[in-house]
């Protein structure tokens, strides 16, 4: 038999937590309801099992380490006799480990083969919305596919009229004991899956799934000022739950079509407006536009840059404790053509500005 703890993929100093985890993830993987006909899966599923039954338990574990050559059931230098003996003495039963196992993550009770509620799974999806719609808050009514439990058989994928029925091969505990040489394991029951029941007459309008595929429609409020790539979280409505358990949540994903005038940073705005030589030498009075369509007035003031920002208060995004800002972001334009009336007036300009080197301060180490 391969050694245990390379089964499991663990060092041979691995706590009992990363033994666990491994295992889940193992078992997940390669669980014959998730793997139906697959025989190489199947029997990879029982090596991890046994392995876990073992490394599991402190006793079978250190009874194994100690008796185990190399850490290896089967290896050369075993004493069956003596791991026996050694289980034996301190009370240990290789029989029903799994079962418990089983029960307690399946069944919720030491093998009754009864499903323990389960939570339904998370679903997402997504819209469109546009910047106006972004900016101003908009009610949609989006449609989501997902399985819904069988209206037909009310999920138990029995026909309707008939019910699952215990399991002939388990006797309803929903595991079965093999022989190991020496001892016996507790692995899960292929005939019905480990869930103790079987159902001798599928739902004919789910094929015995316990599910259906629907479109469900469902309406989201999306507020205003969301952001490109907020989600949205709607309670309750994912995937059903199994056996009783809650539905999972559907998250909506929101994703905003771009301004071709404005950046959104966090909840300001920034808009770049054009501005002449003289209104940004001299300074001016100017017109911006703001995100929600309207206009108003900013003072630019005399000696302004290009890139110079200025920030008209409570017209950004609206946010729950208020809105935000709308930065405006002089930029200054340089005409491609001057009539001879400018350029005359642009070189007197150049005369009494003195020749002044504005550049000087590059040059100097």
């Amino acid at each position: 038999m391969r050694d245990l703890y390379e089964t499991l993929g663990v060092t041979k100093s691995a706590s009992a937590d990363e033994i666990k985890k491994a295992y889940r993830k193992l078992a997940q993987r390669y669980h014959p309801d998730k793997n139906p006909g697959d025989k190489a899966s199947e029997e990879k599923f029982k090596e991890v099992t046994a392995a876990y039954e073992t490394l599991s338990d402190a006793e079978k574990r250190k009874a194994y380490d100690q008796f185990g050559a190399s850490g290896g059931m089967g290896a050369q230098g075993f004493d069956p006799n003596a791991f026996r003996d050694f289980a034996g003495a301190r009370g240990v039963d290789l029989s029903d480990l799994l079962a418990d196992l089983f029960g307690r993550v399946r069944g919720g009770g030491g093998g009754s083969g009864r499903a323990s509620p389960e939570r339904g799974v998370d679903l997402q999806t997504s819209v469109n919305l546009s910047f106006d719609d972004a900016l101003t808050g908009v009610q949609l009514t989006i449609p989501v596919e997902k399985d819904d439990t069988c209206t037909a058989c009310a999920g138990t994928r029995a026909a309707p009229g008939t019910q699952p029925t215990t399991c002939p091969e388990c006797k309803g505990r929903g595991v079965k004991a093999r022989n190991q040489g020496f001892f016996s394991l507790s692995e899960p029951c292929l005939r019905c899956g480990g869930s103790g029941t079987v159902i001798e007459h599928p739902c004919p309008t789910c094929n015995g799934r316990g599910t259906t595929r629907r479109t469900k429609r469902y309406t989201v409020r999306i507020p205003a000022g969301v952001k490109d790539g907020a989600r949205i979280r709607l309670p309750g409505r994912g995937g059903d739950g199994r056996a009783g358990g809650p539905a999972g949540d559907l998250y909506v994903l929101v994703n905003v079509e771009a301004s071709p005038v404005f950046t959104r940073r966090g909840d300001d705005f920034i808009v770049d407006v054009p501005v002449t030589f003289p209104e940004a030498a001299l300074g001016a009075e100017i017109e911006v536009p703001t995100p929600a369509g309207e206009r108003v007035r900013v003072k630019v003031p005399g000696g302004s840059s290009d890139g110079k920002v200025l920030r008209v208060k409570g017209r950004g995004a609206p946010t729950r404790g208020g809105q935000g800002d709308l930065m405006v972001r002089l930029r200054l334009t340089v005409p491609a053509k001057l009539s001879r009336q400018q350029r005359e007036a642009l070189e007197k300009f150049a005369v009494l500005d003195g020749g002044a080197d504005i550049r000087a301060a590059l040059f100097r180490s």
